[in-house]
């Protein structure tokens, strides 16, 4: 079975055709012309709602009930169905599948999973932490299995343009950094992260546009005036070590509570543009985080390739993790088009 995998994230696309045995057949930023051939289409929907906790064959209820989730993730949701409609229009007749960055969190525990917020509240909006980036964080936990067998406890970081956190125990998500929304958690290229609701409400009186302003202009961007973390680790001015310390004591900070959330850490992943790419931001998340038994080998960090072990020593492994996105939605579109129930509505 030949699937193109469609991922259009906050700031990039990506189109991949995955041939059967996982071999990548050709690697696309836009749809060729003419087309390969095209079993199945499998695309990377980052909002899945209460609905949604598996893979789906999309129809037009389904792409309704998508659309309909897009203020939950205003910068993810509207590429990702833009996209799903331009390849839908192009091959018509092939089944497309959505796959969920929120499907993998579905496992996270209701003590992590619930906001202390009126129970009124939570029944009538559905409010929960659906946590995102879940589709990179199932398959970096797989690879951490395969490169550290035995490791249960797994804290899996996605550091790209956005960033979080997820705590896998026997390879299911029991926490995360991302929450309601995708703007929790760790600072981002251009979202803040976790801010006092307080503070949130206080400048809502005072700034108009201060959704925009937390989804498009606060994080690194905000600090520093950039949101390429390459170019502020590079600077040397006052705005751009604050900015990177703020960056790092969030992130060290998260994977210390997601460590606490699975009682240890047997392996810790890195994976995404940064996670892949930066050797700094890894040896400087790492630092200090001794007492969970995370130490780096500083020439293997230095010249690691996706997909490396860099530790030192013998405590919990650290591990650098080619984010497969692309393999892990094709996985779950061919189990889901070959299986005995979905086959026949979904092939036909």
């Amino acid at each position: 079975m030949r699937i193109l995998t469609v991922n259009a994230g906050s700031s990039s696309l990506k189109l991949r055709v995955i041939a059967d045995g996982d071999v990548l057949a050709a690697s696309y930023e836009q749809l060729p012309d003419p087309l390969p051939p095209i079993d199945a289409v499998a695309h990377r929907i980052v909002h899945g709602g209460v609905a949604f906790h598996d893979p789906v064959v999309v129809d037009a209820d389904v792409e309704q009930r998508l659309h309909a989730l897009t203020e939950l993730a205003p910068l993810h949701q509207p590429k990702s169905l833009a996209a799903m409609d331009a390849v839908r229009a192009a091959l018509p007749d092939v089944p497309h599948v959505a796959c969920f960055d929120t499907s993998f969190h579905a496992t996270i525990p209701a003590p992590a999973a619930t906001y202390a917020l009126p129970k009124e509240w939570i029944d009538r909006y559905r409010i929960r932490r659906y946590g995102f980036h879940g589709l990179s964080h199932a398959w970096s936990a797989r690879r951490a299995g395969q490169m550290a067998p035995g490791a249960r406890r797994v804290v899996t970081c996605h550091l790209g343009a956005g960033a979080s956190l997820c705590a896998v125990l026997d390879g299911r998500s029991i926490d995360t950094t991302m929450g309601f929304t995708p703007l929790e958690g760790l600072v981002m290229a251009t979202r803040s992260g976790s801010v006092d609701p307080g503070l949130v409400m206080w400048l809502a009186e005072r700034e108009p546009e201060i959704s925009d302003a937390l989804e498009h202009r606060s994080g690194l961007l905000g600090l520093t005036g950039s949101a390429d973390l390459r170019v502020v680790l590079d600077r040397a001015d006052e705005d751009s070590r604050l900015g990177v310390a703020v960056y790092l004591h969030r992130l060290r900070a998260g994977i210390a509570a997601m460590a606490a959330a699975l009682g240890g850490v047997d392996a810790c992943v890195f994976t995404g543009g940064v996670g892949e790419n930066s050797a700094t931001v890894r040896e400087l998340s790492v630092d200090g985080l001794g007492f969970l038994g995370l130490r780096l080998d500083t020439d293997r960090n230095r010249d690691a390739q996706p997909d490396t072990d860099v530790t030192s020593g013998t405590g919990g492994r650290v591990l650098v993790v080619a984010s497969r996105e692309d393999l892990e939605m094709a996985r779950q579109a061919r189990r889901l088009l070959t299986s005995t129930s979905a086959a026949p509505s979904a092939l036909s």
